[in-house]
């Protein structure tokens, strides 16, 4: 027996009606195969009998687009198409077991992405950084002008606190806040909080 395979082109709305057919003609389900590409994403439907392998292609299918399980007829494609749903965003319509976008359970927010932990926190200092100097330069301003815009420059700060420093030595201390751990600065500013309240009585 001679193994040949073959590509051949494939429309979404034939997708269902050639699995029948294929079922109803003794082939075996192999796969169905997802490539990402800058038009959309293209599904390789993939069936094999008497050494034959057809690869039918549905190119170019929009993420969020809906394409017509399979599933009623080849059962173990819904593994196939859960993947595909949570990965590549096209949505399978009727699958027979549908996970509904949770097939995949990770531990990480971002389970792809190629950022170590150490990077993403750095990056995450450096911009709580940023917005303590912008509210700084922002006081300043508000300062030359007569104190006009100055819920605008607390709004600037954006890292928590509850208004923007009024003193360069305030804006050095928030700057050394928003570099901590989060969850430390906290405690800090509520320490911070306690002892003005009890200097205030």
């Amino acid at each position: 027996m001679k193994f040949e395979s073959v590509f051949t082109p494939l429309a979404v709305a034939e997708v269902h009606e050639d699995a029948t057919a294929r079922r109803d003609g003794g082939w075996r389900y192999v796969q169905i195969l997802a490539v990402n590409k800058d038009a959309g994403v293209d599904l390789v439907y993939s069936y094999m009998k008497d050494g034959h392998l057809e690869n039918l292609v549905v190119a170019d299918v929009p993420q969020e687009a809906h394409v017509p399980s399979i599933s009623d007829l080849y059962l173990e494609a819904f593994v196939c198409e859960n993947e595909i749903h949570d990965l590549f965003g096209v949505a399978f319509d009727d699958i027979a077991i549908d996970f509904l976008g949770n097939f995949y359970r990770v531990s990480s927010e971002y389970p792809m992405t190629i950022i170590s932990p150490e990077q993403l926190a750095e990056r995450e200092k450096q911009k709580k950084i940023a917005a303590a100097k912008a509210a700084k330069a922002a006081k300043e301003k508000t300062a030359h002008e007569g104190g006009a815009g100055a819920e605008e420059a607390d709004a600037a700060a954006g890292d928590g606190a509850e208004r923007a420093p009024r003193t360069d030595k305030e804006a050095e201390l928030e700057a050394k806040l928003a570099a901590m751990d989060p969850e430390k600065a906290a405690k800090v500013r509520a320490a911070m909080k306690a002892k003005a309240a009890k200097e205030g009585n």
